[in-house]
């Protein structure tokens, strides 16, 4: 019996690090992406090397595959409608993908099935009368790991910010002074089986996540409201497949989402090490309708810590790896880039909590010590 066919649009680590569970689940990965030094590219059984905005390219893959699915969601998505009338099969759906690429139109969606979201509106119909400095500026499209996402605290830094934008679509909302960040992810299949992984919180700085705490030290109340949000979510959107979900909790418990990643997200890697089944997996199996299985930590608890670049070079930091991964309970994935920039994402770690002597907190810091020593 010859294996299922998943095709990957992007090429990034996110689809580097579907190659855990391909063998488990008789898949062969084939990859859309543009660059043949690619992290997932070592990895994919087929590679098309093409931009992942490329259509044709898209059919190419599609005459491969039983299944499409995304690592990212910057894809041409008119392009691809006309495929779908045509049967190719996306999972999930562009149905499911459509209300959410656009930021304001995330919002306006969320808003729409009655899912609690900051203030916002567009930078077009922005009145100082309605918002209150700080604000918070985004692009509407292709904004990630803090890129497109402005504070904003006067007129003065607001007059400064139009002028250098050029026209770029930009949705504006309240700044929420949040006692914490959070996030879940929540994956559903053909048959409407839903799971959701535990509520994990973020730590962010300058709208860059840093570090991961699972799980969240948060009530049950506000667990329960969030994995409600995330079901409500995915069933509204008919969802196929694996989507994060981020949200801001302020001082007295209100949750509110902040955005929606229709795909594997920077707060589940975590799940890699942690849990029996991660979330790379998660989205195979929800894609290839496989019962989805458990999401239950495998440990108390866990940390991860990105490994962000701080300067611009062509260097492995083999020495620093080897010292963060001879930590108890530690597991460094690396993710073969070969350039490093300031802020790029170059591997992430994980340790694992067996018992409650040190705080999380601290062994994030032990993490990043090490990490940025010298830099």
């Amino acid at each position: 019996m010859s294996n299922q066919r998943v095709g990957v649009i992007g090429g990034g680590q996110l689809a580097g690090m579907m190659a855990t569970a391909t063998e488990k689940l008789a898949i062969d990965l084939l990859i859309q992406t543009p660059h043949k030094d690619d992290p997932a590219v070592a990895i994919a059984h087929e590679v098309i090397l093409a931009p992942i905005d490329d259509a044709n390219a898209t059919q190419q893959l599609a005459e491969k595959c039983d299944v499409i699915t995304f690592e990212n969601e910057f894809i041409n998505l008119e392009a691809l409608k006309k495929l779908e009338s045509q049967g190719v099969c996306f999972r999930p759906k562009l149905s499911a993908l459509s209300p959410l690429l656009d930021k304001y139109q995330q919002r306006s969606y969320l808003k729409s099935i009655n899912i609690p979201v900051p203030k916002f509106t567009t930078l077009e119909a922005l009145s100082l009368t309605d918002f209150n400095f700080p604000l918070v500026i985004k692009a509407r499209r292709h904004g990630y790991d803090g890129q497109g996402t402005f504070i904003i605290k006067n007129s003065e830094e607001l007059n400064h910010l139009l002028e250098k934008v050029n026209n770029i679509p930009l949705m504006v909302e309240d700044y929420i002074p949040f006692e914490r960040e959070l996030a879940l992810m929540v994956a559903r299949n053909v048959k409407g089986e839903i799971v959701t992984y535990p509520v994990v919180e973020t730590y962010q700085k300058e709208q860059v996540c840093h570090w991961v705490i699972a799980p969240a030290n948060i009530s049950e109340t506000v667990q329960k409201e969030a994995r409600q949000i995330a079901e409500h979510l995915v069933t509204q959107l008919d969802v196929v497949g694996i989507f994060g979900i981020e949200f801001f909790l302020t001082s007295d418990e209100q949750l509110l989402v902040n955005e929606i990643a229709p795909r594997t997200h920077n707060s589940g890697h975590y799940t890699l090490d942690a849990c029996d089944i991660s979330q790379f997996e998660m989205q195979l199996k929800a894609v290839t309708d496989h019962p989805l299985g458990s999401t239950q930590l495998n440990c108390l608890g866990a940390v991860m810590v990105n490994l962000l670049g701080y300067e611009n070079s062509h260097y492995d930091y083999q020495e620093k790896r080897q010292k963060i991964a001879n930590l108890p309970h530690t597991y460094v994935h690396w993710y073969e880039k070969t350039e490093s920039r300031v802020g790029r994402k170059l591997g992430h770690v994980t340790r694992l909590i067996k018992d409650h002597k040190i705080a999380p907190e601290t062994i994030a810091k032990e993490i990043e010590s090490i990490w940025y020593r010298n830099q």
